[in-house]
């Protein structure tokens, strides 16, 4: 049995963008929920919440029943990534910003968007609804953690994340558009992602806001 889940992992891209994304987003959801001193259910919650909210709201979009409604095998890998945040807690102080997790965050961002690509490309949506879901895909459990978390969805904010998913996703739309090789797109569409994302760590990359676009543009007039 187990050789057969290999197999077909192996063969599926979805199946393993999935896969990653489903672990390495519980493991961030609930590495937050640990910093903000939840207790185990809460921590569990927050995690699952994280890992299967944007895919369920991705299955909504496409007309079928969200994947962790047919199969427990979802939720264990769930589970399993909760279980890796608890341990990386009690090994390491601030696990929520240690290199494994933010180095998690990538790549189950890469991952669920393209996972989302790939699902919205067989669903026949448009261009711009590879994209869409995509984007959704990688960011909505984040989004969902955050209102559990009692903030504002950080997505919305200034840093440079939502961005590498929607870069992912054109990615995979063009890839499939011009070549037409699903496993090659899939490939490429994460490889943009997580790398995207990482250099917006290393770098610091911010997307402008109003009022940064607002001092950039009375400078010259201080100046003169």
């Amino acid at each position: 049995m187990v050789q057969d889940v290999v197999g077909a992992v192996s063969l599926d891209p979805f199946a393993v963008m999935n896969t990653v994304g489903l672990v390495a987003f519980a493991l961030v959801g609930s590495t937050k929920a640990i910093r903000e001193e939840f207790d185990v259910f809460g921590i569990a919650v927050v995690g699952l919440v994280t890992a299967f909210a944007g895919g369920a709201t991705r299955d909504v979009l496409v007309g079928r029943v969200p994947l962790a409604l047919q199969s427990f095998g979802e939720i264990r890998l769930g589970l399993l990534g909760v279980a890796l945040a608890v341990g990386l807690s009690v090994a390491f102080e601030s696990a929520d910003e240690h290199p494994i997790t933010l180095l998690s965050d990538a790549v189950g961002l890469a991952a669920f968007a393209t996972a989302g690509a790939i699902v919205a490309t067989e669903a026949g949506v448009s261009g711009f609804g590879v994209v869409a879901i995509a984007t959704i895909n990688a960011v909505g459990g984040g989004a969902f953690a955050d209102i559990l978390l009692d903030r504002s969805p950080f997505v919305l904010f200034d840093d440079f994340y939502a961005s590498c998913a929607v870069l992912g996703g054109t990615t995979y739309w063009l890839t499939t558009t011009l070549v037409g090789a699903e496993g090659v797109a899939a490939a490429v569409c994460a490889a943009v992602t997580v790398g995207s994302r990482m250099v917006a760590v290393a770098y610091g990359w911010r997307l402008p806001t109003a009022q940064t676009l607002g001092v950039a543009r009375d400078e010259p007039h201080e100046n003169r």
